[in-house]
C-alpha cells in the first residue's frame, strides 16, 4: 500500500507521478548531480544504512535509535528551494517577502509555505518536467543530513558558529540573512542542513518504533506533518541531525521552508496509526440520563480529588514538573473530559496537552495520557466545549511556531464520540500573533453563536480578546483585532475586555459580561460590559479583589439561572451557620441573582474538615479547613446537565451543587 496523501490534493498528485513513471525510468538521472528546469540543483544520494535517532541525550521522540536501510538512490536539492525558485510556480507569492524583514531576496530560502503548498509545488515541477519531484521522506533527510555521521551534528558534537543565524528563542524573530548555501556544506554536497529554515518532509509524524526499518515513509495518518533540521531564531538543540519537529498542513509561518528530492517514492507501506491513548479507549456511547437519581434540593459536594496523574520523574511525552491551565467538560455519555498543558517550562518547546477522563460511576480520575502535542511547539491554551444541540464536543487550541505563546494561530478540532476520537485540526485564525492564547471557559449564547475568550497580550496583564462564529464554528472573527489597546478605568470603553485570563458569559438581556486578571479598576479586579457582541466593552469596578500570578478566575451562567463566580480571597469576611462574621481565605464560589450586580452568597470551596493538609499546583501542600481553601490555581469549571457544577484547579477536582453553595459554612467550634 502506498503512503496515502491528503485527499485535497492527493488524487491530482499520483496521477502526475503515475504519468511521470515511465518517462522517469527512462529519464532519471544517473551522474553525480542534476540541475532541473528552474534551476534547482539536485545532488545523487547513494543507498546505505545508519541509526536513526538519538539515544539518552535526545528528545523523548527521538527514541527507540533504530537501524534504516536506504536501498534506492535518489537525488536530493543542494540547497532550499529559494524565493526565486517557488516563485516561478506561485508568483503571488513574491508579497509575503519582508514580513518581519526575513527573506527578501531572491536567493534566500522561501517561508511561509505550508504543507500543502509545498506538495503542489513538487506537483508542479513534476508535471512540468515528467520527473518525480517530491518532499524527502523523514528518514531520507535524517540519512543525507548525517552524510555518514552518527554525531549529535554534521559537524560533531558542537555546531560552528558560522552556523549561527540568531541560534536563540525568539517570540518574533530578528532580521537575519537566509540566503542558501552561505555555509558549509556536509560531506555529500548539501547546504543548510542545520537552521536557516525548517523544510517539510512528506511523513506523518508518530512515535519510532525500535526494530529495523527499509525505506520507511512514517506512520500513514496524523495530526502533524514533520518538519527537520532546525532554523534561524532557533536554540541550537533544534538543529540536531536526530531533532523531530512538526505542526499541521496548512500551518505557515517565518520558520519553515523546504527542499525537494527526486525519485520515486519508497513503496514501504507505513506504519500504523498507534491506538488510541487511556482517554479515548472503550469509550460508551449511550446517552447518559442525567437526571435519573439526582436530588438537585440536597446539598452535595466532593473533594478535593487529585486528575492531575502524572508518574514522578516523567520526562515526555507527559512532563511531572509542571502542569496547569486546564478545561474540563461533561460528556453527552457522562463521563467528564479534563485537559491541561503539561511541560517543563511555559516557555519552552515540549509544552504538551495532557488529557484524563473521570468515567460515569467511578470516583477516581484516570491516569493522564497525551492529548495533543504538535512536536516542539508550544501548545499554549485550550479549552473544551459540548454543543448540546447535536452533541459535538470542540476543542479549541494554541499553535505557536517555537516556545512561546506569544505568536500562536488558533485552531480547532471536534468530536461526535464522546471525546474518544477528534477530527483533523482546522486553523481559525492562522496568523500567528497575540489573541490567540486560549482560555478555558467557552459557551454559547442565545442566538446560537460560539464565544472563545484570549489573552490579548503576553504578560501578566492588558486585556483579552474573544473569538466569535455566527455559523456554528466555521468563521471566526476577533471584533477587536487591530484595534488600539483601550484605557482599562471606569467609565472608558474599549474593543478589548479588562484584564488577562478572563471568565466571560452572557447576561438576560443578550449582552456580555467579563472579568479579568492582572489589570484592578479602584483597586478591584475589573469588570467589562459589551452590548454588541464584543465590539466594544464598558469597564468599571467588581466587588472583588484582584487576583494574580498562579490565579484564574471562572464565570458561568448556571441552568437554575444565578451566575456562578469562583476567584481567590485574601481575606474575605462571610457569615457561618450560627450568623457569625468568619474571615477566610482561598478559593471561593459566589452567587449573583441580578445579573452581576451583586453577589450576596460566598462559599468557601473547601471540604469543611478541620485543619489538614491538602495539594495545589503542581503538588505543592497547603492547609485546608473550613476558613483555608487552596490558594491558588488556573480554575475551568463547567455545569452538567444534572446541575453538578465541576471545578478544577490545576491540581484538583471540586464537585457541587448549587444547593451546597447556599449552605453556609459550618458554625465554628467553640
Amino acid at each position: 500500500m502506498k503512503k496515502p496523501w491528503p485527499a485535497v490534493f492527493g488524487i491530482c498528485l499520483i496521477m502526475v507521478l503515475q504519468q511521470s513513471r515511465t518517462i522517469a525510468a527512462a529519464q532519471m538521472p544517473t551522474a553525480g548531480d542534476y540541475t532541473s528546469s528552474i534551476g534547482i540543483r539536485l545532488v545523487r544520494i547513494e543507498p546505505g544504512s545508519f541509526m536513526m535517532g538519538s539515544p539518552e541525550g535526545g528528545d523523548f521522540d527521538e527514541r527507540p535509535v533504530h537501524k534504516v536501510n536506504i536501498t534506492r538512490p535518489f537525488y536530493m536539492a543542494v540547497t532550499e528551494v529559494t524565493n526565486e525558485q517557488y516563485e516561478q510556480f506561485d508568483p503571488s507569492h513574491k508579497n509575503m517577502r519582508g514580513q518581519y524583514d526575513l527573506s527578501k531576496g531572491p536567493d534566500e530560502a522561501v517561508i511561509y509555505v505550508s504543507w500543502n503548498d509545498a506538495v503542489k509545488f513538487c506537483a508542479w515541477l513534476s508535471q512540468k518536467e515528467g520527473l518525480a519531484y517530491r518532499l524527502p521522506t523523514e528518514a531520507e533527510w535524517e540519512y543525507a543530513c548525517r552524510a555518514g555521521t552518527s554525531t549529535a551534528y554534521n559537524t560533531g558534537n558542537e555546531l560552528p558558529e558560522e552556523y549561527y543565524k540568531n541560534q536563540q528563542a525568539e517570540a518574533y524573530p530578528k532580521p537575519v540573512d537566509l540566503t542558501v548555501a552561505k555555509t558549509p556544506a556536509n560531506r555529500w554536497g548539501l547546504y543548510d542542513m542545520h537552521g536557516n529554515v525548517e523544510e517539510w518532509c512528506s511523513d506523518w509524524y508518530g512515535p519510532y518504533e525500535g526494530f529495523e526499518q527499509t525505506d520507511p515513509t512514517g506512520r500513514a495518518d496524523g495530526d502533524f506533518m514533520v518538519t527537520r533540521g532546525g532554523s534561524h531564531n532557533t536554540e541550537t538543540t533544534y538543529l540536531r541531525s536526530a531533532n523531530r519537529q512538526g505542526t499541521v498542513p496548512e500551518d505557515k509561518h517565518w520558520l519553515i521552508g523546504f527542499r525537494i528530492v527526486l525519485g520515486e517514492p519508497p513503496e514501504t507501506e507505513p506504519l500504523p496509526v498507534p491506538g488510541p491513548q487511556l482517554w479515548g479507549r472503550n469509550v460508551r456511547q449511550q446517552q447518559h440520563h442525567w437526571f435519573d437519581g439526582q436530588d438537585a434540593g440536597k446539598p452535595y459536594f466532593k473533594g478535593p480529588r487529585n486528575y492531575v496523574k502524572i508518574p514522578p520523574n516523567s520526562n515526555g511525552p507527559l512532563w511531572s514538573r509542571h502542569n496547569h491551565q486546564p478545561a474540563i467538560t461533561a460528556c453527552p455519555n457522562g463521563d467528564l473530559l479534563a485537559i491541561w498543558y503539561t511541560t517543563t517550562s511555559e516557555r519552552g518547546r515540549n509544552l504538551a496537552v495532557a488529557a484524563s477522563r473521570l468515567r460515569r460511576g467511578s470516583e477516581d480520575w484516570e491516569p493522564a495520557a497525551p492529548f495533543w502535542d504538535a512536536p516542539d511547539r508550544n501548545d499554549h491554551g485550550s479549552s473544551l466545549l459540548w454543543d448540546k444541540r447535536d452533541n459535538t464536543i470542540y476543542h479549541f487550541n494554541g499553535l505557536s511556531t517555537s516556545g512561546t505563546w506569544a505568536n500562536l494561530a488558533l485552531l480547532t478540532r471536534k468530536s461526535t464520540d464522546n471525546g474518544a476520537t477528534w477530527s483533523k485540526a482546522r486553523i481559525i485564525n492562522p496568523i500567528h500573533a497575540y489573541r490567540r492564547q486560549v482560555i478555558a471557559g467557552p459557551f454559547i449564547t442565545r442566538e446560537g453563536y460560539f464565544i472563545v475568550t484570549c489573552d490579548a497580550v503576553p504578560g501578566g496583564s492588558g486585556g483579552s480578546a474573544i473569538h466569535v462564529s455566527r455559523d456554528g464554528g466555521i468563521t471566526w472573527r476577533d471584533p477587536g483585532e487591530g484595534r488600539v489597546k483601550p484605557e482599562f478605568a471606569a467609565g472608558k470603553t474599549g474593543a478589548w475586555i479588562a484584564g488577562i485570563h478572563t471568565g466571560c458569559t452572557q447576561l438576560m438581556d443578550g449582552s456580555l459580561l467579563a472579568f479579568g486578571r492582572g489589570d484592578s479598576i479602584d483597586g478591584k479586579m475589573p469588570r467589562s460590559i459589551s452590548t454588541d457582541m464584543g465590539e466594544n466593552w464598558t469597564y468599571s469596578a467588581s466587588d472583588f479583589n484582584p487576583i494574580g500570578g498562579g490565579q484564574r478566575l471562572v464565570l458561568l451562567r448556571l441552568k437554575e439561572g444565578p451566575l456562578f463566580f469562583a476567584s481567590f480571597a485574601r481575606d474575605m469576611t462571610i457569615t457561618d451557620a450560627a450568623g457569625q462574621f468568619r474571615v477566610v481565605k482561598g478559593l471561593f464560589g459566589a452567587l449573583s441573582f441580578d445579573e452581576g450586580r451583586t453577589w450576596p452568597v460566598r462559599r468557601l470551596i473547601t471540604d469543611d474538615k478541620a485543619e489538614h493538609k491538602a495539594k495545589s499546583s503542581d503538588a505543592h501542600e497547603f492547609t485546608m479547613s473550613p476558613t483555608s481553601a487552596e490558594p491558588g490555581g488556573y480554575m475551568a469549571g463547567t455545569q452538567a446537565p444534572d446541575g453538578v457544577i465541576h471545578l478544577i484547579s490545576s491540581w484538583n477536582h471540586y464537585a457541587f451543587n448549587l444547593a451546597w453553595l447556599k449552605t453556609p459554612m459550618p458554625a465554628a467550634r467553640p
